[in-house]
């Protein structure tokens, strides 16, 4: 399974800009590769109070509808993040999109001192079923929480998917934290992050990231833009689950409702 890692510069309330970068970055992929990953928000970079509104889009809004065309004229499945309208209300969500159209969306569940007053934190894990695997995904400061990760392995992912806009001094620990992750719950996991400098002066620390079932790096991404293909090989999946499983082995399961769903998606809702 190849997949394509695309480090980005943002521009944070641009949405025009940073669509057609997406869309540029979507076309260029190679013709076998099967998903592109992006960072976190970048349809709509970080939105403030005063440009909430005016930024984010709902789930069908234009910026969306363009990267669904674009998958499927490319023929790949894309991950990308945007500031989500809902409901009165705004959230931080990264979308799996397919030429089919959206198979996953996922709201960030815990919420950075910037996303705070902005967003709402999301109420739910999900995975679903992709080319064969179960892929799950987290947001940025999810990742630096064990139980969001297992949250997703208790789902039964093989991939977790992490849309990153971590920042200087930060991005050893989100170096630390992926491998552990992936590590923990014997699956791939894919980090794409940010890199240049926002509208409030934050540096974006780049360093994305392939981890292999065993915690292992594959591939990782300096500070400047690029991007990085990687082959997955999911008989690695196998190998290390074969002689034992974490989640097998674990002696407690995480609390909150399981809804199984006749496409194939399993989310589990976070108590309270």
């Amino acid at each position: 399974m190849k997949v394509e890692l695309v480090q980005l510069a943002g521009r944070d309330g641009d949405v025009a800009w940073n669509l057609a970068r997406t869309l540029e970055a979507i076309h260029a992929c190679a013709a076998d590769s099967q998903l592109v990953v992006f960072p976190e928000t970048q349809l709509t970079g970080f939105p403030t109070q005063d440009n909430i509104a005016a930024v984010a889009e709902p789930i069908d809004g234009p910026s969306v509808q363009a990267v669904q065309r674009a998958a499927r004229e490319k023929n790949i499945s894309v991950v990308v993040g945007f500031a989500e309208a809902a409901d009165g209300r705004f959230y931080n969500t990264t979308l799996l999109i397919t030429p089919e159209g959206i198979a996953l969306k996922y709201r960030k569940t815990h919420l950075w001192a910037s996303d705070r007053g902005i967003f709402t934190p999301g109420d739910r894990y999900a995975t679903c079923l992709w080319n064969g695997i179960r892929v799950g995904i987290v947001i940025c400061f999810d990742i630096e929480f064990p139980e969001s990760a297992r949250a997703l392995g208790q789902l039964g992912a093989e991939l977790i998917l992490v849309t990153n806009g971590n920042m200087d001094p930060y991005g050893p620990t989100h170096r630390t934290a992926i491998m552990g992750r992936a590590m923990e719950n014997q699956a791939y996991a894919v980090m794409v992050n940010r890199v240049g400098e926002g509208d409030d002066g934050l540096v974006f620390a780049g360093g994305s990231a392939v981890v292999d079932p065993y915690g292992q790096l594959i591939c990782e991404a300096g500070r400047e833009e690029c991007r990085q293909i990687v082959e997955l090989d999911l008989e690695r999946l196998q190998q290390a689950r074969r002689d034992y499983s974490y989640l097998a082995e674990r002696r407690f399961v995480l609390p909150g409702e399981l809804r199984e769903h006749a496409d194939g998606r399993r989310e589990l809702l976070i108590p309270g």
